[in-house]
């Protein structure tokens, strides 16, 4: 009997709610959420346990004992609370009573109707369709120079392409790097260590590409990583890259990684999948996604946020 199995059988709508917090630890544990998440999420619900009377059994909690606590964690806890952290509050107990919903604990969800406060961070930058042919000439013309180096086209043709984060990108190695692949070159994104394993994906890798990796592969030693040099010295390449663009913005990663997101958008592609090439979990693509489709030039609705992403879906 597997976890998820136990925590359908172990509790009821009569039972309190710390055993509840326990079973949904199990549950979230079991889909290989990272430490972080799930020690955030059962401290929100924790905090719900500690303002409810002790004797409140799970199918005796109503959307009114969740509003008046929301209301409590604003204005009368006395401690600090902010946007972010509150909106976070939210959906961890939507997410919990979801659940015990689905599992068949609790005939009807109280938090079905508590109202989610949504906060966006600030737009991050991200390059015009100019731009990014002005910065993928900008490589190409070092890549063909005088001294001809492959290195900064390989680099930013990578990120635009696949939309990697800076830490995957530094520990990359040549061998995650398939170029035999039946269906075309694939780059594996791996994670050394188990708690951020589910972040592992495949990510099909374009001819431009490949074509400029033989040629960069061919120029530098790549036994040790795929690129052996420090995080500064790439992001010093991206910055000359930029410069040589003539761009008024610092071309850097995070620049690359949301470019390729709302690129692939505005190309039509499904959005669940690029949730998936990004590695961003369920419970953050609501905002990520809310963000790609403004930066994209589109109003964010955000019913069509939940119809992408339910926050409930752990």
């Amino acid at each position: 009997m597997n976890p998820e199995t136990q925590t359908a059988h172990t509790i009821s709508g009569s039972s309190l709610l710390p055993p509840g917090i326990n079973a949904w630890k199990i549950y979230l544990d079991d889909q290989g959420r990272s430490i972080h998440t799930v020690k955030a999420f059962i401290g929100d619900v924790n905090l719900l346990a500690s303002y409810l009377p002790p004797e409140r059994n799970l199918g005796s909690i109503t959307t009114r004992d969740l509003n008046e606590f929301l209301d409590w964690l604003k204005n009368g806890r006395g401690i600090s609370c902010s946007p972010k952290t509150f909106s976070r509050r939210i959906t961890s107990i939507k997410s919990f009573f979801r659940w015990l919903q689905e599992k068949g604990v609790i005939v009807a969800d109280p938090a079905e109707k508590v109202v989610q406060k949504s906060v966006l961070s600030p737009l991050p930058k991200i390059l015009s369709p100019e731009e990014y042919s002005d910065v993928l000439r900008a490589a190409a013309g070092l890549r063909s120079g005088d001294k001809p180096d492959a290195r900064p086209y390989t680099l930013l043709r990578l990120l635009l392409d696949t939309g990697i984060k800076k830490g995957e990108c530094l520990a990359l190695e040549t061998n995650h790097v398939d170029l035999q692949s039946p269906g075309g070159a694939i780059l594996f994104v791996r994670y050394a260590s188990p708690e951020h394993r589910y972040k592992e994906r495949k990510i099909n890798l374009s001819d431009e590409w490949v074509e400029a990796y033989q040629e960069y592969a061919a120029q530098y030693d790549l036994s040790e990583a795929l690129f052996p040099w420090s995080q500064r010295r790439l992001e010093y390449l991206l910055e000359d890259i930029g410069k040589r663009a003539g761009l008024d913005k610092q071309l850097s990663f995070l620049m690359c990684r949301w470019t390729c997101a709302v690129s692939d958008f505005v190309s039509g592609v499904d959005p669940k999948k690029i949730r998936q090439k990004l590695g961003v979990s369920n419970i953050q693509w609501r905002e990520v996604f809310m963000k790609i489709r403004k930066l994209a030039g589109l109003d964010t609705d955000d019913g069509l946020a939940d119809e992408i992403v339910d926050p409930g879906d752990q």
